[in-house]
């Protein structure tokens, strides 16, 4: 892979404060032309450094306030690891997984608009699916930090 350089990392970095940011605007923030900025910004898309573009969506007001980690342990594995990445993929509660090494085997994400909602995810959508052993739950109370930049 090509090897970026220090005007490569200032627009990701610029990108990631603000990806509408017009090629014209970056242009002027790194003292560059536009025609060179946007030459890279598509060459760093080609090489994979720019996965996507989204809208952050603000979670109180779409209501989806309350937000959860959920611990999950299988009780047996093999086969039954493939089929619950497959089930938690249906779930759209679940913003992100992750397949962890530890005590527990899943971490989950879960947004929803009270604990009441949370309640009936659990009930029933998460704990229907097949051979979890352990679920654990913990709510945030506050976000102290939040982001989704790299340093880079």
């Amino acid at each position: 892979m090509e090897p970026i350089d220090e005007i490569d990392k200032g627009i990701l970095r610029e990108l990631q404060k603000n990806a509408k940011i017009t090629t014209k605007e970056l242009a002027s923030k790194l003292n560059l032309t536009i025609s060179p900025v946007y030459e890279r910004i598509k060459r760093l898309e080609n090489m994979g450094f720019i996965k996507e573009y989204v809208a952050i969506l603000n979670k109180e007001t779409i209501g989806k306030a309350f937000t959860s980690y959920c611990q999950v342990s299988m009780r047996y594995h093999e086969e039954y690891i493939d089929k619950f990445e497959e089930e938690i993929l249906k779930l759209d509660e679940v913003q992100e997984c992750y397949h962890i090494a530890g005590q527990i085997d899943f971490l989950l994400k879960v947004n929803v608009g009270s604990i009441d909602e949370y309640h009936n995810f659990i009930r029933y959508k998460l704990s229907k699916i097949t051979n979890i052993g352990i679920l654990n739950s913990a709510f945030v109370l506050k976000e102290i930090k939040k982001t989704y930049a790299y340093n880079i």
